[in-house]
């Protein structure tokens, strides 16, 4: 018996739909709305400090690259790397460290991450934000007192350990 083009095509949506109910969409959504705030506020925190650091606008641009290095870097290796393996070490150490988790994290969600990957993930993120605002903080609060200075890195460094 041979199936009409119409029955072929019928039977391949048969399959695609089922495949797509194995998603789960509710997990999904959830630590979407986590990485999108936890990713906001760890780098929100960090673009804080610099902002804290600095008086010009001028004076941004050497430490705007380094921040945004761990974004870019995400993308390229979400679309490169994770999507062709991801459940391969790359993937799984891009996705703990908090810089990169937003992204990578959510390019890997689709494809089942284990629970203990997650929670390690999310659990990293929030202590990287904890983090990076006590640093921000600290950047803020003698960025203040050195205003019309001009930081480099090595005085961000004294700045960190500064005692007032």
């Amino acid at each position: 018996m041979q199936t009409t083009p119409d029955v072929k095509q019928a039977q391949e949506m048969n399959k695609i739909m089922s495949s797509l109910e194995s998603i789960p969409v509710t997990k999904i959504l959830l630590t979407f709305l986590f990485y999108f705030l936890g990713g906001y506020l760890l780098y929100g925190a960090l673009f804080g400090a610099v902002g804290a650091a600095v008086d010009n606008e001028t004076d941004t641009q050497q430490f705007m690259l380094p921040l945004t290095i761990p974004l870019i870097l995400s993308f390229v290796v979400a679309q490169s790397v994770v999507m062709k393996d991801p459940n391969g070490a790359l993937a799984f150490w891009l996705s703990i460290i908090p810089f990169t988790s937003p992204i990578i994290m959510m390019v890997r969600m689709p494809f089942g991450v284990p629970d203990w990957q997650l929670f390690l993930s999310i659990g990293l993120l929030i202590l990287g934000f904890i983090f990076t605002t006590w640093l921000a903080a600290r950047i803020y609060r003698v960025g203040i007192l050195m205003y019309g200075k001009k930081p480099t890195y090595a005085e961000l460094s004294k700045w960190l350990f500064f005692k007032t």
